[in-house]
């Protein structure tokens, strides 16, 4: 991989990423350790680990704490939050006992270092398709967040939901929404969910989309066919969901996009945002 220069962390800041990893193993052979060996990151939301507890945890190693849930399935989803101080509490699912085994959310409270109190999540909601039980699972999945993100906003003094939701909010958010109405990930009822969750009724803020304005992108995914990398047609669908004070510590926000096609080591790039405590 070849060598980026990333930005040093301000003083007092708290690092934060997420990045669906599309199999744990496979980002560690393409390039994954020299990223984050870069990257001075201090919580890691990862998604569709796709590996058991022990592989993870060798790979990482143990200079983490790491909150790990596999999926049932094996070879599918599975989350986790990796953080260098140890968490307060964790939580491994979303709360409907339909969800415990599916690998899709896990939740961990942190003491801060101004006596405050921050709830993360690392989230994998379901890709989905249109007409079948898969997006029947999904708007299951987002109808359990409707309900858990007010509950875990009025549970700590912050909150933060990170991870691939799978879905572009708005036309910024797709490079080629046009075409993509009818398919999941850009369908009119699951960017309601979005209205709810950023608009006055939940009220979680978007930080990547406060901090880039009003342009298009920056994108974090691209079809791993055709030259969608090298176009940069790409959707934007991860994440940094934080209630309002927690939002507006954020200070950059950065997508590590690879430099070329063949030197990623995922079909996602990592979200990296910096919280200025």
């Amino acid at each position: 991989m070849p060598e980026v220069s990333y930005a040093a962390k301000a003083p007092g800041a708290l690092r934060i990423a997420s990045v669906n990893v599309n199999g744990i193993r496979a980002a560690y052979r393409k390039g994954m350790p020299e990223w984050l060996a870069e990257r001075d990151v201090d919580i890691l939301a990862l998604q569709e680990v796709r590996a058991p507890d022990a592989i993870i945890r060798e790979l990482l190693g143990e200079e983490w704490h790491i909150l790990h849930a596999e999926a049932e399935a094996k070879g599918r989803a599975g989350v986790a939050l990796a953080s260098r101080e140890a968490p307060k509490a964790t939580r491994e699912h979303i709360g409907d006992d339909y969800f415990t085994t599916s690998g899709r959310w896990v939740e961990a409270d942190f003491d801060l270092p101004n006596g405050e109190t921050i709830s993360v999540v690392s989230a994998y909601v379901h890709s989905g398709e249109v007409d079948t039980l898969k997006q029947v699972d999904k708007y299951r999945f987002l109808d359990v967040m409707v309900d858990r993100l007010p509950a875990l906003a009025k549970g700590a003094d912050h909150a933060l939901i990170m991870g691939d939701l799978n879905v572009g909010h708005t036309p910024r958010d797709i490079k080629n929404w046009k075409a993509n109405q009818k398919k999941a990930g850009f369908l009119p009822e699951e960017r309601a969910y979005f209205d709810q969750f950023f608009g006055d009724e939940i009220g979680y803020t978007d930080v990547h989309r406060m901090l880039a304005g009003d342009v298009d992108g920056p994108y974090t995914w691209w079809s791993q066919r055709g030259k969608a990398f090298d176009t940069d047609t790409g959707w934007r669908i991860d994440y940094h969901m934080a209630t309002p004070a927690w939002a507006a510590k954020a200070t950059n926000a950065v997508v590590d996009r690879a430099p070329s096609w063949d030197t990623r080591w995922s079909d996602h790039a990592p979200l990296v945002i910096d919280y200025q405590l």
